[in-house]
């Protein structure tokens, strides 16, 4: 009795290990089925990979051909860019992330890895693409490049043709890329005619061609054109400084008029080389902020402009009282209530969210930078300032965006 009950025990053993055995291998074929049913069928695997991270994408780029062809499809660079976020900006070349809890890895801390003996300095961000120049020496030696952060792609701009007769002449230079109305990046170059003169030439690089070429007619303009400018619904927009602002349209290469917001316009609009508390871009809107009420400079209008150039409109409405309060540090108690820079503060950015509400500004005060949501007027400090000597306005400021785009 002993032993038949010993074998039944056995023979139960046997089967189980059989079974699991069995079970293990089913499991593993089916696994092995549904991972080649995945990597075969391209809209399932775009759709995978499209919720990785850019370091994750960057590196399954090496997986295989078909992954790399995949992943550099510019219908895949498109569909990822759209879901990507604004992760942080570049103050003075160092990164700053906008979330410091759940901060996305920076695609580095500095760019100091750029070798340049004269170092570096970014002049533009656009559209996760930075413009950047040698930072030291004079104008006509310096080196222009295009870089894009998140792939660490450059390319090095030609000088503009004419010697360094020339290139002592430029007084700007812009960068224009979007990853569907500018597929292949343009530099606009504006150069003085005449030394210390109000005649201008326009100067256009496309990375198609490799070439520069005069792109029209010389012309006259009060406008100041050491502020940066920015790209925006194909065109080139300069921030406001004087009284007929313009801007050029990379189509057709013409200049146009660009109309300045209501309140601004009813005082002559700006002069003496003033610019708005902000101009900038933001998930294809273009905005001004500039103080709504001249007995308080903390209240502000954010504007926005009509897709067809036209006018400026109110989008946000901002009250930054309740930081004063919070921050006393803001307050400038050595210059009168009246006084335009009594309250110190620079707005360095306008950054659009994914949904309405999750919109902020970035404000400087002194010590801290702060991210200020415009709807529930939040805030949080993003960095202390101090720490790293940021005393710059938005001309230092620079956003950094995600993007798979190469040039």
């Amino acid at each position: 009795m002993v032993t038949t009950r010993a074998k039944i025990r056995k023979t139960q053993n046997t089967l189980k290990t059989c079974f699991s055995q069995a079970s293990t291998e089913d499991t593993n074929h089916q696994s092995t089925q549904s991972g080649a049913l995945i990597g075969s069928n391209d809209d399932l695997l775009t759709e995978i990979l499209l919720r990785l991270p850019v370091t994750s994408v960057l590196r399954f780029k090496s997986v295989s051909k078909h992954w790399r062809w995949l992943l550099s499809h510019r219908r895949f660079t498109l569909l990822y860019d759209n879901l990507s976020k604004s992760p942080g900006l570049f103050i003075r070349g160092i990164y700053i992330p906008f979330d410091v809890e759940n901060q996305s890895t920076p695609p580095f801390r500095t760019l100091g890895f750029y070798f340049d003996p004269r170092g570096i300095r970014i002049l533009q961000s656009c559209n996760g693409l930075l413009l950047c120049c040698s930072d030291l020496g004079q104008e006509c030696a310096r080196r222009y490049s295009v870089f894009n952060p998140t792939t660490k792609q450059f390319a090095m701009i030609p000088s503009v043709p004419g010697g360094q007769n020339v290139r002592r002449t430029i007084c700007f230079m812009c960068l224009a890329f979007h990853p569907t109305d500018c597929v292949h990046f343009k530099l606009v170059c504006i150069r003085s005619v005449e030394p210390n003169g109000e005649l201008f030439q326009i100067q256009v690089y496309s990375s198609d061609t490799g070439k520069w070429k005069i792109s029209c007619e010389s012309f006259s303009n009060s406008m100041t054109y050491r502020h940066s400018g920015v790209y925006w619904n194909g065109a080139i927009h300069w921030s406001p400084s004087c009284r007929n602002p313009l801007y050029f349209k990379i189509e057709g290469e013409r200049l146009h008029t660009l109309p300045l917001p209501g309140n601004v316009a009813s005082f002559g609009g700006y002069y003496d080389g003033a610019i708005p508390k902000y101009f900038g871009e933001s998930r294809g809107h273009l905005h001004l902020v500039e103080t709504a009420d001249h007995q308080n400079r903390l209240h502000l209008n954010v504007y926005e402009m009509l897709i067809d150039h036209s006018e400026w409109f109110v989008k946000y409405q901002v009250e930054l009282d309740e930081l004063s309060g919070v921050f006393p540090e803001m307050i400038n108690s050595y210059l009168p209530p009246s006084s335009p820079y009594y309250y110190e503060f620079d707005v360095l950015d306008v950054v659009r969210g994914e949904k309405e509400e999750d919109t902020f500004m970035v404000v400087r005060i002194p010590e801290k930078i702060l991210r200020y949501n415009v709807h529930d007027k939040s805030f949080k400090e993003i960095v202390s300032s101090d720490a790293y000597h940021f005393r710059e306005s938005q001309r230092n400021v620079h956003r950094y965006t995600e993007t798979l785009s190469s040039f």
